[in-house]
């Protein structure tokens, strides 16, 4: 019997304050300057844990997220200019989230990892939320 490949994962959670408007009719109301707060989950997954046990460094991972976060928290997403004509919506938001952390991985940021990927979640609610994916 062949048993599927082990998969492990560590999640750290974070949030997100921000003010946008979103471009399009679809969004109704949200068209308009509002503000938004997410809870920020970002999961990361490794086939096998490390000499130490480890998928990743669990304060480094906080720390790495919680530069992310920093860094776009507290403003209006419509007046940074590398969002410029970027339509915030809460999709492209771990989109956003989630590559800038591929990159801290990829530069050695969170250690000698060895990870398969990175999911990032928004909750934007109680009852909705998006996530998106990064292979590594």
């Amino acid at each position: 019997m062949i048993l599927p490949a082990s998969r492990f994962s560590v999640t750290v959670r974070d949030h997100l304050m921000v003010a946008h408007s979103l471009r399009g009719e679809v969004f109704g109301p949200a068209q308009r300057l509002h503000g938004a707060t997410y809870v920020v989950d970002a999961t990361f997954r490794a086939a096998d844990l490390d000499a130490d046990g480890l998928v990743v460094d669990i304060g480094r991972a906080s720390e790495a997220l919680g530069r992310i976060v920093g860094a776009l928290s507290y403003r209006n997403l419509d007046d940074e200019p590398d969002l410029h004509g970027v339509n915030t919506t809460t999709e492209r938001l771990c989109q956003i989230i989630g590559d800038r952390l591929a990159e801290v991985v990829h530069r050695g940021g969170l250690g000698p990892v060895t990870l398969s990927g990175i999911g990032i979640t928004l909750h934007e609610s109680h009852v909705a939320w998006a996530t998106y994916e990064v292979a590594l």
